[in-house]
């Protein structure tokens, strides 16, 4: 029996899924429907693993992707989604194909026959695909997963402005001017981000270049970053051992 967890939050839309499966194979069994990202986590650390998961990209709380972002997943997905724009991203995380909504059954049943050929029939096609998987994902990190109150919010990495350290604490600040608290340290951020949009130039604080407005010379010939999402109270000011790494960086 195949055993698949089906994540959508339009309940005529889940049950659709369900029926087209069953008519596609009357071995599957839907494990459990859910539909918030934060349901499929607590869901996946609490019960037994499924062999497939069919996921809709948005959910009521955010996009899916937070799902992977949390907790380490080894499971095949079918993506589905109204949207084709998050194609690339879908196949950096156990992608085994990606559906464009209102799935049709011919769709979901060529995507279950692919299931079934990588993971059943032959196992070096499986050894392949997770081959192709690590050669298209390229480590960096795409967004972080941050709490505001009760709320949990994804903020992609494209509107992050810098990171900070403030009394201990790490911070995101956003091209908004927003600030959040994330569970990393500076030298896990700064080895997962993108080298060519951000760089450390300093013991507490990694600044993104499309956030950088102006540079001005301090004090002793060091720099001091007047960044987008500046406040009054900013001292974003490179540091001395930088300087020469740092005009490389603005200069490619």
């Amino acid at each position: 029996m195949m055993e698949v967890l089906i994540v959508e939050n339009e309940k005529p839309a889940a049950d659709k899924i369900a029926r087209m499966l069953k008519k596609t194979d009357n071995s599957i069994h839907v494990a459990g429907v859910i539909e918030t990202v934060e349901g499929t986590i607590n869901w996946l650390q609490h019960q037994p693993q499924p062999d497939l998961i069919i996921m809709d990209i948005q959910l009521d709380d955010g996009l899916c992707f937070e799902v992977f972002e949390t907790i380490h997943i080894k499971i095949p997905v079918i993506f589905t989604t109204a949207y084709d724009e998050y194609t690339l991203k879908a196949f950096k995380v156990n992608s085994i194909d990606y559906l464009i909504k209102p799935v049709e059954e011919i769709p979901l049943r060529d995507a279950i026959s692919k299931f079934k050929s990588l993971y059943y029939a032959d196992p070096v096609n499986s050894d392949k695909f997770i081959h192709l998987l690590k050669e298209l994902d390229t480590g960096y990190k795409n967004r972080f997963l941050v709490k505001i109150g009760i709320k949990y919010r994804s903020v992609p990495v494209r509107e992050i402005s810098c990171f900070y350290i403030l009394e201990r604490a790490t911070f995101l600040r956003t091209f908004e001017g927003k600030d959040y608290a994330v569970e990393y340290s500076l030298e896990y951020i700064e080895n997962k981000m993108d080298p060519g949009l951000f760089f450390r130039i300093s013991r507490t604080c990694i600044v993104n270049i499309n956030a950088v407005n102006d540079i001005v010379v301090y004090s002793s010939n060091r720099l001091k970053i007047m960044m987008i999402s500046s406040r009054p109270s900013d001292d974003f000011v490179v540091s001395r051992d930088k300087i020469g790494d740092f005009k490389r960086w603005m200069d490619r």
